[in-house]
């Protein structure tokens, strides 16, 4: 029903329909106050039938003016209603006199005009309801346009951010195969590539608009530290702590890349013997929190992002998070204790309707 009425030719055909269906409904219930005989419906019928078509050609000639000048678009409105209303005023009154009057026939000519002053009115009425409601139409047609565009560079405003992926890591990556392959680590070597080909086939894949739950980013963080596992070996700590009603929580994807790959290139990398990462969530209220931590050396920090330009990655992801979410988010960067940086986001707590929710 919706996509019917979506057409606009379709919604002038049951708007002008029901607007005479309407003047005649008003018509005839006018007729029971003034106790008119049953014929009088069939007059306000014919009256009704003549307006709406009379009124048709009207449409098309609105059509063809409409990009007149304003003072020559309203003297054609003008003369457009008054010569359609005379027509209209001489059929109404032949139909009165035709049908109610049993054939009485005036003897001046111009009675048949006597009511075009009404008419007139009623066709001047018509005349603003169609331009209304075309100016209606031409406005949410442009509001939609606005709306299209400002989509669609949304849409690339947040894969160009997504894709901002470091190539150092893939760098990096590639490198450590090559390492391997001639130590002749073979088969660490095959496991690495296949850990890096899931985890470049998830970041190609995932629409960048679409949110996807917690639990299918964790796999895809995995995979990126199991990759940089094996870079470091025993250097590199993982922890987990994810909470079991958040595993369905909706979260924009490759949300946690950028922060576990600061986290990897500013804390563990630094020191000689390592360092750890750990991943939380929490749910809190309608907010799903999430906390990246490490326990490197640590950087200076202001208003919630580092001092200096080394927290791409967190710029990166603010900008997305501001995109998807407007201002209902925040992210913040502190210092962790008794060392390291600590990341926080907070956003709101989705999941994802079931079939059940939708019926």
């Amino acid at each position: 029903m919706l996509r019917f009425l979506e057409d606009r030719h379709r919604q002038f055909w049951l708007l002008h329909s029901l607007g005479w269906l309407g003047f005649a409904l008003v018509a005839f219930l006018g007729s029971l106050f003034q106790e008119m005989r049953d014929a009088y419906l069939l007059v306000v019928a014919l009256d009704a039938y003549a307006g709406w078509l009379l009124t048709i050609p009207l449409r098309y000639f609105y059509q063809r003016i409409r990009s007149w000048r304003p003072i020559a678009l309203i003297g054609g409105v003008l003369l457009a209603s008054l010569l359609t209303a005379a027509c209209w005023s001489v059929i109404k009154n032949f139909n009165y006199w035709e049908i109610y009057r049993h054939g009485f026939r005036p003897k001046d000519w111009l009675q048949y005009l006597e009511q075009t002053p009404v008419s007139f009115y009623v066709m001047l009425s018509w005349s603003g309801l169609y331009f209304g409601v075309r100016y209606y139409q031409s406005l949410q047609q442009e509001k939609q346009k606005l709306l299209t565009a400002s989509n669609k560079a949304h849409e690339a405003q947040l894969k160009m951010l997504r894709y901002q992926l470091n190539p150092h890591f893939l760098f990096n990556t590639l490198n450590a195969i090559s390492t391997l392959v001639m130590l002749g680590e073979a088969d660490t070597a095959n496991k690495m590539l296949s850990r890096l080909s899931d985890f470049l086939r998830y970041s190609l894949y995932k629409d960048p608009i679409k949110k996807v739950p917690l639990q299918q980013e964790l796999h895809a963080a995995s995979l990126y530290l199991e990759i940089e596992k094996v870079r470091f070996s025993e250097r590199l700590t993982i922890v987990y702590d994810i909470a079991d009603n958040t595993e369905l929580a909706l979260v924009p994807s490759l949300i946690l890349q950028p922060l576990v790959e600061n986290a990897i290139k500013y804390a563990v990398a630094r020191q000689a013997a390592g360092g750890l990462i750990a991943i939380k969530a929490r749910k809190f209220g309608h907010d799903l929190l999430i906390e990246v931590a490490d326990n490197g050396p640590g950087m200076p920090i202001d208003s919630g992002l580092p001092k200096e330009n080394s927290g791409l990655g967190l710029v990166n992801t603010r900008e997305r998070l501001a995109a998807l979410y407007d201002k209902n988010f925040s992210l913040v960067l502190t210092h962790n204790q008794p060392q390291g940086v600590k990341v926080n986001i907070r956003i709101p707590f989705e999941v994802e309707a079931t079939d059940e929710e939708h019926s």
